[in-house]
């Protein structure tokens, strides 16, 4: 029992080493060690953060193609720590993010983007017909994501007796697990999630 608790700890330990494994992708990873990404407080005083890196993502509402720069209007929201955007959450604000040269809005709008790079300062637009500040980032790089579905399926019934193998102290025998009868398996749900 003990030799199975201890193995039953190491796998866990393996497993949540490898999930602790992600990363933030090079594309926005910036130069910085903690670029910016609380935009509420960019928000407050823009002036402040000036020249400093940040990181901000969300779905891109607008594009306008520049001579020379691609401007998108991103309704940003929460990043997690791989610097995608948390799907389901509510925007934060908008920011306008300039890309040097040009990108086809067919391939950005309605996506789902990460940006970094250094903050410019604000500048007045409109939101519909409302007036709005938003806070301007050089982008010095983008990540666009993609939405994939996935299934989960819950764990699935296992059979309530097993067989404990000899042992140095025991020859072995057939009887129940010490989990118990049944892992409980409910239905099968399908998530949304961010890919590269």
């Amino acid at each position: 029992m003990r030799k199975y608790l201890n193995n039953t700890a190491a796998l866990l330990v393996a497993t949540l080493l490898l999930t602790g494994c992600v990363s933030v992708p090079d594309s926005v990873k910036g130069r910085s060690p903690v670029p910016q990404q609380d935009l509420l407080r960019v928000m407050n005083a823009p002036q402040l953060y000036v020249g400093q890196e940040a990181r901000f993502g969300g779905k891109v509402v607008k594009v306008t193609n520049l001579n020379g720069r691609t401007r998108l209007e991103i309704a940003t929201q929460p990043l997690d720590d791989t610097a995608r955007p948390r799907l389901g959450t509510a925007s934060v604000g908008r920011i306008w993010a300039d890309i040097n040269g040009f990108v086809d809005p067919v391939d950005v709008n309605n996506q789902m983007v990460t940006v970094v790079g250094l903050i410019k300062g604000s500048e007045k637009g409109e939101v519909g017909k409302a007036s709005y500040s938003f806070v301007v980032v050089n982008v010095t790089g983008y990540q666009r994501w993609h939405l994939q579905q996935q299934v989960v399926t819950p764990m699935q019934p296992i059979d309530p007796w097993i067989w404990y193998g000899p042992t140095r102290h025991h020859p072995g025998y057939w009887g129940p697990g010490p989990w118990g009868n049944y892992y409980s398996s409910g239905p099968v749900q399908v998530q949304t999630i961010l890919t590269e």
